[in-house]
């Protein structure tokens, strides 16, 4: 099969024109409050909760910027566990929207709304990131509209279907991560969504039997349709010819897409680009962990070991030091 590349041309125009990257952020004055400071480190032990692989990734950036992208993980995460763990619609709309309401309002009392709600920590980190890095509001709504997607449509018919929800969950983060880390010009977009959509297969194929079991399945039907795969298949969960002709497809594709966005890492601030290098090659290596277990994503869940993520960043390190 070919990769199509219609996809990309969609997702470029969800992102629009993007303003460019101020200077400098705001002056920092989450440092001498004390509230602040205690959400941010909400945010941070979200953050290491729910991924290894990002806090130790984002834990090469400086402090104010790993701290940022942390209260963005936290963000992220709480947006998402609104959609999977909310029961009552009413409940979930009215949770979702006030994240909403977070997003768009741009005014000062949106970050002492946020201080003062009932535990919500991560809605003051996150509406002070926000605000400092002068990050465009409509990435962060269209993230909002792409996690709650889950809530209407299980199954993509196409891989520009797939993409477009890659993009709404995962490209959006990259968009706004670049705010934060900080990039030199427009052109680095497009390698920002390319690695969004990379990251966010990555997750759809370790997580393929679980997602399954949660009654959702992101593989693209024709494509599982070519490798004469279908659903009772993947209910069985077993491992067979077609299945690996299958996910080595998968795999071949995702991995492109980590090479293409390489290219970009270069248009980021310098400082950043470790970090973002990590993020990449990092869950890359998960792909290396699926293809090493034959491609079994249905009895275990494909993960890198601390020892293995340490071990790939004397290599990555002289990579982008070659930049």
């Amino acid at each position: 099969m070919q990769v199509q590349a219609n996809w990309e041309n969609q997702l470029l125009a969800l992102a629009g024109q993007i303003p460019q990257p101020s200077a400098h952020p705001f002056f920092s004055y989450w440092a001498g409050d004390a509230s602040l400071r205690v959400a941010y480190k909400k945010a941070e032990n979200i953050t290491a909760e729910h991924s290894k692989s990002f806090y130790f990734a984002s834990g090469l950036l400086p402090e104010e910027k790993r701290l940022a992208v942390r209260a963005l993980y936290a963000f992220c995460r709480t947006v998402d566990d609104i959609v999977d763990e909310v029961e009552l619609k009413k409940d979930r709309d009215f949770e979702l929207d006030y994240w909403r309401n977070i997003v768009q309002t741009d005014s000062p009392s949106t970050l002492r709304q946020a201080q003062d709600a009932a535990d919500d920590l991560v809605a003051a980190a996150w509406a002070d990131t926000l605000t400092r890095y002068h990050i465009p509001r409509r990435y962060a709504l269209q993230l909002i509209d792409g996690v709650a997607r889950d809530l209407c449509q299980s199954r993509y018919q196409t891989f520009d279907d797939l993409a477009t929800y890659c993009y709404g969950v995962a490209s959006t983060v990259g968009l706004m991560s670049m705010y934060i880390i900080g990039f030199k010009c427009h052109e680095a977009v497009p390698y920002a969504i390319k690695l969004g959509v990379a990251l966010q297969m990555t997750n759809i194929l370790r997580d393929i039997g679980e997602d399954y079991h949660n009654g959702r399945l992101y593989l693209p039907r024709e494509e599982l349709a070519f490798y004469g795969i279908n659903e009772s298949d993947i209910a069985r969960g077993h491992v067979t010819d077609q299945w690996r002709q299958f996910m080595k497809f998968q795999i071949d594709r995702t991995r492109q897409l980590y090479n293409d966005a390489w290219a970009g890492v270069k248009m980021l601030e310098r400082e950043g680009q470790l970090a973002i290098g990590a993020a990449s090659t990092l869950y890359s290596g998960i792909l290396d962990d699926i293809e090493k277990h034959d491609y079994d994503v249905f009895t275990r869940r494909a993960r890198l070991s601390t020892w293995q993520k340490l071990s790939r960043i004397p290599a990555l390190w002289l990579k982008v030091a070659s930049l």
